[in-house]
């Protein structure tokens, strides 16, 4: 029987080095090793090195004033996250096989477990994994990750075809996001002891709901090794009730296993029905039925097909998104990481956070490729609520050029990055499709001789990408790019003329929302926008706050506090409106939320009221990571909605007409 243990239970500490430093102590713990230059000190994992140092009190609080400058010395350092195994583990394991299962490690290093080398990881993006077997001891295991220095830059602007480090690439600076380069374990840690004969070394699976049968169809895909003299054993649960219990030859799954005419429940987006979760339960079990091996999942059953919306031109993409038989308009927000030190989040964060949106009738998320593949946790909570997501794979726009890298090994390496997306996402009910990326577009100089046009399937990459999910995945839509069509946003001198599929803008309503705002929404063609928004300050509590005794006035490009988010001041419009400056920080904070929540109303029931000559809209951007004096977010730095945020709410739990 495998036998895993979650190393997020034990005590962990941190301690701190001159790249290399930490090469001469061999055997010594942390603790004792006057070789640190930060002495160890307690850390979570999962956990970010920074979150373990704020604790500690040797680093600042980043969100105050501008105290992040003064955390950038972090990523100069190498960093050791140590623990000890419980020797109760290691008792009958001498015949079987231990490995350290690593679902994220942010960015790059080493594993050391007992002073010697057991393997090397590198990218963000990928689970590691490392074979412990050789290197356990009966007892008085100590078990050590070591992070080397991050990359220099990766961050907004720059040659996105020059990109070739899979880290996350917000941290390095954005414009809602100062640079706070997290280092660390970000996702869940375990040690998986497995016996030597018999294994599920991999399985995915892919459900679907047929309309005509009313009936769920399900197909299992994987790879067990050693399994001679084994069966296989597939079941579906719904509560107590056995759905499907069959057993199989386990190289069937290597060819793939359809289970159909499921009694299930169809799966509904929030707002239109229930989500009815089911569990999948995969079990390896020996010729004396012993489980040697087994695999869970928890499933829903939809079906998705996408339609021209009305209107449209021929040869357009389609951008009605019909579930189970049913068009939905889709409406929700640009998801980004709760915080920069994403390692340090929560369950109960994330619950919190997407309860909220469900309440206010957002119905899909566009997890945005600047960052990274979420928690598993974030897939579970969007399944509970009926929430779809929107996956992009880890590539963005760079503003100096915009196009995806054509470096074969490169390529190679973020084919197997989707390749891991797949395989580790595939069942989630709220899944809804695959993207490229954020806004990858133009050409290999910088826009100067293109248009500014998306990039399409045309690219190497993009068609490494679609081959691999037809082959994965088949019947989830690929997108190259979001966003996707001849045009990347939609201008008003080019409305009547079908050149404007799923866009992206406009961010900002630079004068009366009455006038030319309304005008150009009233006049819109677009049959998707999976980005637009509009600028809003933080509340007035965190802009005191936060300042920490900084000037807060004026909140111009003048002031360090504002400049840090610089696209969103707005100043300028503010004395066009007054013909003066603000009398105080509150009243252009009540004028900056009143303006983001007039103009984003205006824009958003333009576009419920054109369904299905529109698809659906994605507002940019959700929350925000870092307490901005202004940005695009409807959602502040604590998660509350903005007045904008209550108003879309208000239209988004409204039928379509």
């Amino acid at each position: 029987m495998k036998n895993i243990f979650d190393l997020s239970l034990l005590e962990w500490r941190l301690a701190g080095y001159a790249p290399f430093g930490w090469s001469f102590m061999k055997s010594m713990e942390i603790g004792a090793d006057s070789a640190a230059e930060i002495p160890a000190v307690k850390a979570n994992v999962p956990g970010s090195v920074q979150g373990a140092l704020l604790a500690a009190k040797i680093l600042p609080d980043w969100n105050m004033g501008m105290n992040a400058k003064e955390c950038e010395w972090v990523e100069n350092r190498h960093w050791i996250y140590e623990t000890c195994l419980p020797d109760k583990w290691m008792k009958g394991r001498k015949d079987g096989i231990c490995r350290l299962r690593c679902m994220g490690l942010d960015y790059s290093g080493w594993v050391f477990l007992n002073g010697e080398e057991v393997g090397t990881f590198k990218n963000s993006m990928v689970p590691h994994s490392f074979d412990f077997t050789k290197a356990l001891k009966d007892s008085g295991n100590i078990l050590r990750i070591i992070f080397d220095c991050p990359p220099r830059w990766l961050g907004q602007f720059g040659y996105t075809s020059r990109m070739t480090e899979w880290k996350p690439r917000f941290n390095y600076t954005w414009d809602w996001q100062p640079r706070l380069l997290q280092i660390g374990i970000w996702d869940e840690l375990f040690l998986e002891c497995v016996e030597r004969h018999g294994n599920i070394s991999s399985f995915r699976c892919q459900p679907d709901y047929d309309l005509l049968k009313k009936c769920g169809v399900l197909k299992c895909h994987g790879k067990i090794e050693d399994a001679k003299g084994c069966r296989l054993r597939i079941s579906l649960l719904g509560g107590k009730r056995k759905l499907a219990v069959k057993e199989f030859d386990p190289k069937a799954l290597a060819r793939g296993i359809k289970l159909g005419d499921l009694d299930v429940s169809p799966w509904q987006t929030n707002g239109a029905g229930d989500h009815p979760l089911y569990t999948l339960k995969v079990e390896l079990f020996d010729s004396k039925k012993k489980i040697i091996d087994e695999r869970i999942q928890r499933v829903g059953f939809k079906h998705v097909e996408w339609t021209q919306c009305r209107g449209a031109p021929k040869k357009a993409d389609p951008w009605i998104c019909n579930v189970n038989g049913k068009a939905i308009f889709l409406q929700g927000v640009d998801w980004t990481p709760i915080l920069p030190n994403f390692a340090d989040v929560k369950q109960d964060d994330y619950r919190k956070q997407l309860e909220i949106y469900r309440d206010l009738g957002f119905n899909v998320l566009r997890v945005w490729g600047g960052a990274v593949l979420e928690k598993e946790c974030f897939y579970d909570l969007c399944d509970e609520f009926g929430i779809l997501v929107w996956q992009e794979f880890p590539m963005s726009s760079s503003g100096t050029e915009n196009w995806p890298p054509e470096d074969p090994r490169a390529m190679d390496e973020l084919v197997e990055i989707a390749r891991s997306y797949i395989e580790r996402r595939q069942n989630h009910a709220s899944l809804l499709l695959w993207c490229g990326g954020n806004e990858l577009q133009g050409d290999l100089e910088g826009n100067k001789k293109g248009t500014g046009k998306p990039v399409t399937l045309s690219h190497p990459l993009m068609k490494k990408w679609k081959k691999l999910i037809d082959e994965m995945d088949p019947g989830r839509r690929f997108l190259p790019s979001s966003s996707s069509g001849p045009r990347f946003c939609a201008s008003e001198k080019d409305f009547g003329k079908g050149l404007h599929w799923d866009v992206h803008g406009p961010w900002n309503c630079g004068g009366d929302p009455e006038k030319e705002w309304k005008d150009y929404w009233k006049s819109d063609d677009s049959l998707f926008r999976s980005e637009l928004g509009c600028p809003g300050t933080s509340p007035i509590d965190i802009i005191k706050k936060y300042s920490d005794g900084l000037p807060v006035m004026p909140p111009s490009m003048d002031n360090p506090l504002w400049r840090r988010t610089m696209w969103w001041v707005q100043m300028p419009q503010f004395l066009k409106e007054h013909n003066r400056e603000p009398r105080n920080i509150e009243e252009y904070v009540e004028w900056s939320l009143e303006h983001q929540r007039h103009s984003l109303e205006i824009a958003v029931r333009a576009c419920k009221d054109r369904f299905p000559g529109i698809g659906g809209t994605i507002i940019w951007m959700g929350r925000d990571a870092f307490p901005c004096m202004a940005n695009t977010s409807i959602f502040d730095f604590y998660g509350r909605p903005k007045p904008a945020a209550l108003a879309v709410g208000k239209i988004f739990r409204e039928p379509v007409k």
